[in-house]
């Protein structure tokens, strides 16, 4: 069984898919310099990634759901097209630091 995804966020699966691809495509362009970019700004995003998965893994043994945490996870996407491809824009403001803050007040 999958989950339900909220109806709004389906739009925006498009715009994901298509940073994943702008960012692969800047790996092959970039060589060697694009895999180190690639991996600094991998190294920003990773810490916030595992939090949540651990927490979210938690919730879920225990049968539980949180909204915030599910708003966190959204925005974990929206980090993900900030750093890897920034020309896609997103549609709130979203960085590293403004996560950090967000899962510390969690």
């Amino acid at each position: 069984l999958g989950v339900i995804r909220p109806v709004e966020r389906l739009q925006h699966y498009p715009r994901y898919l298509k940073a994943s691809a702008r960012r692969l495509d800047k790996l092959k362009a970039a060589g060697a310099a694009g895999a180190t970019r690639d991996s600094r700004l991998l190294a920003e995003l990773t810490p916030l990634s595992v939090n949540w998965q651990r927490r979210a893994a938690v919730l879920a043994r225990q049968g539980l759901a949180d909204a915030q945490l599910e708003q966190f996870r959204w925005l974990l996407e929206e980090l993900r097209v900030q750093l890897f491809a920034q020309e896609l824009r997103t549609p709130v403001p979203v960085s590293t630091k403004r996560l950090q803050k967000m899962w510390e007040g969690m």
